[in-house]
C-alpha cells in the first residue's frame, strides 16, 4: 500500500485534480482511495482517469481534456467527480493506492510441480507463501516489460509455467541464500539471477510489442 499526501484540490467540468507533495507511482486505471481532502473529493474504488502535468482547465466538445502548457503542475491525479467547481487552493488529506492481488497459481499448483506433499502445517505455509510471492513477482516484472495482465487469468500456459517454476524454485531455495539446498559445493554461494528458462517462459527483460 502506498499513501501520498495531498497539498492543492480543483474540480473543473467534472473532472476532479489533487496535487500531490511527492512523485506518485500510480498509472492511469488504477483504483485510489481519496480520504481526508472534504465530502466532495473523498472517495473509494475510484478510478484514475489522467496523470496531468499541467493545470486543467476544462473539456473539450470530443470529451478530451484541456490543460495549459503554461502553467506546468507536477503529481497530479485526475479522476471524475460529477460535482460544481472547485477553484485551485490549498487542501489536506491523502490518496492511497493498495495493488490488487495477483492470483494466477495456487500452492496446489506448486505441490503439483514439485511432485511433493508437505510434512507439515509449516511446510504447507511456506508453499502457500512461495505461490503469493510468485504471483505478485511475476506480475510485476511482466507488467514492467510493459505487458498488461489480468490479476485473476493467467495470460498463458508459458507464463503460468513459468511462474510456478518459480515459485517451485522459492520453495527449494529455503534455507539458502540465492539456490537450491544443496550438500555440494559447501562453501561456496555462488551468485546466479532468475532462472533463464522462467525469463523465457514469463516473456521479460525485453519489451512487449503489439
Amino acid at each position: 500500500m502506498a499513501t501520498y499526501q495531498v497539498k492543492q484540490k480543483y474540480l473543473v467540468d467534472n473532472f476532479a485534480v489533487l496535487e500531490l507533495l511527492t512523485p506518485a507511482e500510480l498509472e492511469v486505471g488504477w483504483s485510489i482511495t481519496v480520504a481526508g481532502v472534504d465530502a466532495t473529493f473523498n472517495g473509494t474504488n475510484i478510478t484514475v482517469y489522467a496523470l496531468p502535468q499541467y493545470l486543467l482547465t476544462g473539456v473539450d466538445d470530443q470529451g478530451d481534456l484541456i490543460v495549459d502548457p503554461l502553467v506546468p503542475l507536477a503529481n497530479q491525479v485526475c479522476y471524475q467527480k460529477t460535482a460544481d467547481d472547485v477553484p485551485r487552493q490549498l487542501a489536506s488529506g491523502s490518496v492511497t493506492w493498495t495493488p490488487a492481488t495477483c492470483t494466477w497459481i495456487t500452492q496446489q499448483n506448486v505441490l503439483d510441480w514439485l511432485g511433493i506433499s508437505v510434512a507439515s502445517a509449516g511446510d504447507q505455509t511456506f508453499v502457500t507463501t512461495c505461490a503469493a510471492a510468485s504471483n505478485a513477482f511475476c506480475y510485476r516484472r511482466r507488467y514492467e516489460a510493459g505487458y498488461v495482465d489480468s490479476l485473476t487469468t493467467v495470460p498463458s500456459q508459458d507464463v503460468y509455467l513459468g511462474t510456478v517454476m518459480y515459485a517451485g524454485m522459492l520453495y527449494k531455495s529455503r534455507g539458502t541464500v540465492d539456490v537450491f539446498s544443496s550438500f555440494q559445493d559447501m562453501g561456496q554461494t555462488p551468485v546466479v539471477g532468475m532462472n533463464g528458462q522462467i525469463k523465457q517462459l514469463l516473456g521479460i527483460d525485453r519489451p512487449a510489442v503489439a
